[in-house]
Formats: structure tokens, sequence, C-alpha cells
């Protein structure tokens, strides 16, 4: 697609959830990767200041970049509020980013469109439960985790009964919406896709780290020192996991880019444990990372979420 830097490009960020300090730093980054790439009007729009919806509104911007995480910015908000305004933008639509952020409906798709997935028991606040009934059904080790939250936010690793009503007392903090879900034990791996219709899956990597899981200490640390390229599993084992992720893809109805969280277990099956629709965009994170090891750097990278926004936006206007 010629002649795309001239499109001038909203960034956003920031707003209101968990995930703020993170959001700046993605939008920060992905900002400074246009401007390398070529984009002569890049402007970096914080969602939660008081000119925002003015400033977004009447600038004449052509593309929106979403650099958003949790709460109003991955969850299909934005994406609507944007929507009205007629400004194509990155990454996924609105159904499909509520589905996805919302961990208990993509289970169910996921398992619709034969997509393993961990067992789980979604509760809401003010539920009776049982441990001893919950223990049954999940069993042991599990994670208790709100369903709509990112970035590792109330979520805690339960190894022993007596641990589970504080780990679920902690999650509803977070959310009126909870899961206990099983926890498998095996080998973590994400594969970040590429594409709107037609699917790429970049480079799976292994994520390795000696907290109870990818938590945030990890997550935001020196990525060579937790992420392994290519996983250390049988080939076969990670082209279905490639498989699975663009399935995910598809199944949500993601546009633009995705990355999908699996476990493997001992006998190689991959279970996917989400599917975030707005990968996180700091030097450290995932997505940018397995797309350096094909060859496509950031600023690359960053250009061609634009392409593929505005590939989707001309479609959407044609119909």
């Amino acid at each position: 697609m010629e002649g795309i830097e001239s499109k001038k490009v909203a960034v956003l960020c920031g707003g209101w959830s968990d995930e703020r300090e993170v959001s700046i730093s993605s939008g920060t980054a992905s900002a400074q990767a246009l401007r390398e790439a070529g984009f002569a009007q890049v402007d970096l729009l914080d969602i939660a200041d008081k000119d925002f919806v003015h400033n977004i509104a009447d600038r004449g911007y052509d593309v929106a970049f979403v650099a958003l995480h949790g709460r109003y910015g991955e969850d299909g908000c934005v994406q609507g509020f944007l929507e009205l305004l007629g400004i194509p933008y990155t990454c996924s639509g609105v159904l499909a980013s509520a589905l996805a952020t919302d961990k208990a409906m993509a289970k169910d798709i996921y398992r619709e469109h034969g997509i393993p997935t961990p067992k789980e028991v979604c509760l809401l606040r003010g539920d009776e439960y049982d441990v001893v009934d919950l223990v049954g059904r999940v069993g042991l080790p599990c994670f208790v985790k709100p369903v709509s939250s990112g970035s590792s936010y109330g979520i805690t690793h339960v190894k022993e009964a007596s641990e589970l009503a504080d780990a679920i007392e902690e999650a509803f903090k977070f959310d009126t919406r909870i899961l206990v879900e099983a926890a498998v034990v095996g080998t973590e791996i994400t594969v970040p896709v590429l594409g709107n219709e037609r699917t790429q899956a970049l480079e799976a990597i292994e994520v390795r780290y000696e907290t109870e899981f990818y938590d945030l200490s990890v997550k935001y640390d020196d990525p060579s020192k937790h992420h392994v390229t290519p996983p250390e599993l049988p080939e076969d084992v990670v082209e279905r996991a490639k498989e699975l992720a663009c399935r995910a893809h598809q199944a949500l109805g993601c546009s633009g880019a995705s990355r999908s969280d699996f476990m493997v277990d001992a006998d190689g099956i991959p279970y996917i444990i989400e599917t975030n629709v707005i990968p996180g965009m700091t030097p450290q994170s995932l997505l940018p990372d397995a797309a350096r090891r094909m060859g496509l750097g950031f600023p690359e990278l960053c250009r061609k979420l634009i392409e593929l926004a505005l590939e989707r936006g001309a479609r959407t206007t044609q119909n």
C-alpha cells in the first residue's frame, strides 16, 4: 500500500484501566516507531484527557493506532466510538474486542471451534460456592482470575484448597465475574497472529519464568531473560499451536493482530489460555519480539498494522 505515510495518525493510549501506565508505554513506543517508519503526522492522545473527544473528532485523523489495554480500550468501547466517527483503527472491531476480553465468553467460542482450553467455573459476585465442589470440578493446582482484567491483575495461583477463598476475594476486587480455572502443567508459549481474513502466525515464543506465573515482574523485564525462540518443543506441537492461534483469531473475528497464549501439557496438547486483541507494544513485548525474529522490525510492524487498519476500514466503507 503506497503513500500511507501521508496519513494523519492518532495513537490512542492511557485511559482509566489498571493497565494505564503500560498503555502509555505502548503508545509512546508505537508513535516513535511510526515516525521512524516515515509517518510525518503522528499525535499521541490520552483518552482520559478532558479534551480527547474534541481532539479526535476535530483534527481530521485518517487512522487511529490503538495502543490501549484493559477496560474502555481493549474491550470494544473506544472501537465503537471510532466507528461512530468513521475513523479506521488498528486491531479488532467492537464485537471481537468484547468477546476476546471476556475470558468466559472466549472459552465458549474456543470450544465451539475445537480449540482445547482448560476447564473452568465462572462465579458472579455474591454467588455462594463450596470450596470442595470447586476443587472437585477443576482440580488443583488452579488459577483464580478476573474475567475481563489484563496484565495479570487479580490472578492467584492456588495450590491448596485452603487458599481458594482468599484468591476468590482478591479476584473480585478487579471484576464482578471471575474464573476458577484448571492449571495446565507444562510449557507456556505464545503465538502472535497478523492479518484480517487472511492470517499469518508469527514465530512462537516459549515464555520462561521463576515466578508462580507470567506476572508483571516478568512481562516488562528484559525479554532475553524470558523469551525462547523457537520453543523447546517438538516442531509438530509448535505448528499445531500456530494453527490454533490462527483459528482463534478467526473464530473471535479478530483483525490486524492478536496474540494467543497456550500451555502445552506433557502429552504435547496446546491448551489456549486467552487471546489478546491489543498485544503489548513496548520494547519488551512479545508481538514485537516475534515480528523482529521474522525480520519485521518495530517500525515496519507498526506500519503493517496501519495497512491492515486501512484495508479493513476501506472494506467496511464499501459494504
